[in-house]
This record gives structure tokens, sequence and C-alpha cells, in this order.
């Protein structure tokens, strides 16, 4: 029986903590914050997205960083083995739209009661409000940790979970990847990811507040086209966000930080060029006695129809059975191709995760252990691994933490 450390009470860290426990380890948790899973109360919109309850391939898809890594570790707790996890310990699950799974109740923190509950009845012994500050190593081998007020606390194994630096508030400061580079582990470059995005033009703001749903969003780099995909999106006042907007930048994210990219909108997905033109005639023969800005009234939501109209180098006065072959086309050509120049990313503190950190090089995959310390795992959001949402990340969180937990000798 060895005595083991876990640093950070999030998902990863948790199940860390309670497999460790399972194998009759004795286990000591210790937590920044005054109470575990403050990241996990947030996500899925206080809902919190548990997993997805996809294929397997499905899963590997969506992981965008080193999915050959995981393999192990998503085999080891599949998504079948994690909503199982959380039935047995008594939460009921439901599947929703793209196979996202959700907890009964629609709360969160049935979730985070549920892993404390667990972690008591193994007796576990979690230290809220306590910093860790060091990890300590001797011979390559962990020995223990030095915590903030400098106390120091032995053990035979250590599991850091610590997440990225995405929402900091929620105690994601970076801690592990300070821990990992003192104990000689590379930490590749970090950005935010799963964020929302900044735009150039002046009409992101006019358009503030309103949300597009079943229109197609394409990211390109010149020409060459870098992401695709149907779905929802929201109007900021500073650019653009919702579900396609999300994932791209875990996709375009990198691309952005060295140079703008240009975000392509098609209003119409549904319609070829030709069934849109042929949409238009029809809305332009029903009213072609009207001028053009009350011609477009079911074409467009109240919000965008000023600025379509704006873009469209027509007169808004102009009536209808005036406007020629040519403007019509250029119109349709606009619904089609309502583009807008991608200039940046949103800060850490709307990103949901951290896109890069401890090098997976590092990592035994199969144990979540270092290559370099004996005794020290990885686990979770610290280690360079991210994928889309839609329950994917906080997969990766449960089965490589449970991997790590099983791992401990």
């Amino acid at each position: 029986m060895s005595k083991v450390i876990v640093i950070g009470g999030g998902a990863a860290g948790a199940v860390a903590a309670i497999f460790a426990a399972r194998n009759g380890h004795r286990v000591e948790l210790f937590e920044k914050n005054e109470k575990i899973g403050k990241k996990l109360f947030i996500t899925g919109k206080g809902r919190c997205n548990v997993t997805n309850a996809g294929d397997m391939d499905v899963l590997f898809d969506a992981v965008k960083s080193n999915p050959k890594f995981l393999y192990s570790a998503f085999y080891s707790f599949t998504n079948e083995q994690a909503m199982d996890f959380f039935e047995e310990l008594g939460v009921r699950l439901k599947v929703e739209r793209g196979n996202r799974v959700f907890p009964e109740s629609d709360h969160s923190s049935d979730i985070i009661h549920a892993l404390k509950h667990e972690l008591e009845q193994l007796g576990v012994e979690i230290h809220f409000c306590t910093e860790v500050k060091e990890v300590l190593v001797e011979h390559e081998k962990f020995t223990g940790v030095v915590l903030k007020n400098g106390k120091k606390v032995s053990g035979d194994a250590c599991v850091v979970a610590t997440g990225g630096i995405s929402y900091a508030s929620t105690g994601s400061t970076g801690d592990g990847y300070r821990f990992a580079e003192k104990t000689g582990h590379k930490v590749t470059e970090l950005y935010p990811s799963l964020v929302p995005m900044e735009v150039k033009e002046w009409y992101a703001k006019e358009l503030q507040g309103l949300s597009l749903r079943n229109v197609r969003g394409t990211i390109l780099d010149g020409k060459k086209k870098l992401y695709d995909e149907f779905g929802e999106m929201l109007f900021t006042h500073y650019g653009v966000s919702g579900p396609i907007i999300i994932s791209a930048s875990s996709v375009v994210g990198k691309k952005l930080q060295d140079k703008e990219l240009t975000l392509q909108i098609d209003l119409k997905p549904a319609l070829s060029r030709e069934q849109l033109d042929q949409r238009v005639l029809r809305d332009f023969e029903e009213n072609k006695n009207k001028q053009f800005k009350n011609a477009v009234d079911k074409l467009f939501p109240a919000k965008l129809k000023p600025i379509m109209i704006e873009l469209s180098g027509i007169s808004p006065e102009k009536k209808v059975n005036e406007i020629s072959k040519e403007e019509r086309l250029y119109f349709v050509d606009l619904i089609k191709n309502f583009k807008m120049t991608l200039t940046g990313l949103r800060s850490y503190n709307e990103a949901i995760i951290t896109k890069g950190g401890v090098s997976v090089k590092d990592i035994d995959p199969g144990t979540m252990e270092s290559k370099k310390i004996s005794g020290l795992y990885f686990a979770g959001e610290v280690l360079d691994l991210d994928a889309l949402t839609g329950g994917f990340n906080l997969q990766i969180a449960w089965s490589t933490g449970y991997l790590a937990g099983i791992s401990i000798q």
C-alpha cells in the first residue's frame, strides 16, 4: 500500500483519487479551492456534459491533439464505463443531440456530489483551500510535496491533475505546468481553445446578440479551407461565438495567432445558388413596386437586414423592379458568402480549455506515469490533449485520471 498524493480536485484528480483508493492506497487530495469540481460546476452551461455516447472512432476523431496517445486510456476506461461509473454512484444520465451525455437532473452539482461522496466513503483525505507549491523529487523519484504554508508532505506517488489555465477563477492557474517544467518535463506552447473569436468588421457589434441557426461556417487561409461546419453561431460585441465557432477555435487557433483568417458564412446552406436566386426572384416579383429595403424581410432576421442591405451595394430606396441582374446575383452571392475577417482568439478567461500542456512524449500512455520521474503521474487537461466540444474533453479527464489511479503500484 502506497501513500498517494493527488494535486487538484477536478474531474481527472477526483477520479484518480477514487481509483487509487479503491486499489487500497492511502490517498490525500489537495485542492486550492474551498470545494472540488469548481470547473466541472460550470461545464455544459452548468449542466455538465459528462461524456459523449458516440462510438470509439467518434471519440478519437474529436480529439485534436495527440489522439493516438489516448488509445490505452480510452480503451481502459471507455465512455460506456464512465457512464456506468456515474450511474453506480447514483447519478442518472440521459443522452441528447449529438450523443452528448448529461445528468437527468441537468445539474452539474449532482456529478460533483457523487464524486465527493465516493471520495469520503473511500476515506480519501481531502484538504480544501490548500495549495501545493512544489513537487519534491530525489534521484529521479517522487518523494513528496511542499505546501504554500511551507509544510512538507511525503508520499510514494503523485498525480498532477491541476487543469490548464482557462477559467483561472476556478483555480486553473498553470501550477501543473510549473511542476512539470521544474521536474524536467517539456511543456508545449499554450493557447486558449474552445473559445470565441474576434473579428475586424464594424458590423459584428451591430449584430451583437443575434443567434443564427442552420448556417454553414467555413474558415479559410487565403484559398485553403481549414474548417467547415454546419450548425449554430452567435454574434457578440467583439466578434463571433456559438457552437460552430467554439469548435473551430481548436482547429484554427494556432494559425490565428500568426495571421488573420476569413470566416465565410452561408446563411442559406439548404439552397444552391440557383435555388436561392429563384427564391430572391420570387420575393422581388411579389414586392416589385416596393423599395429594396422593404422587399427582403423574409430573407433575414430583423437585426441582419440593414447590414445585408448596406453590404449589397444596392440603394435601400431603389425600386425592386429597377434592380439589375448583376446586382441581384451579387446579393445572392452575399447571402451564400457573408464574410468576416477573424483577427484573434478571446482570452483564457473565456476559453473552455487550454490547448497544449505537458508533452505526451514524456508520459507513458499505458499508465500516465512520467518517463523521467518514477511515481509521478499526470492526468487531464494539464497534458497536451484537447478535443472538440460535446463531452470529449471530460472523457479525456475521466480516462486519464482512471488510468493514473489504477496504475500506481
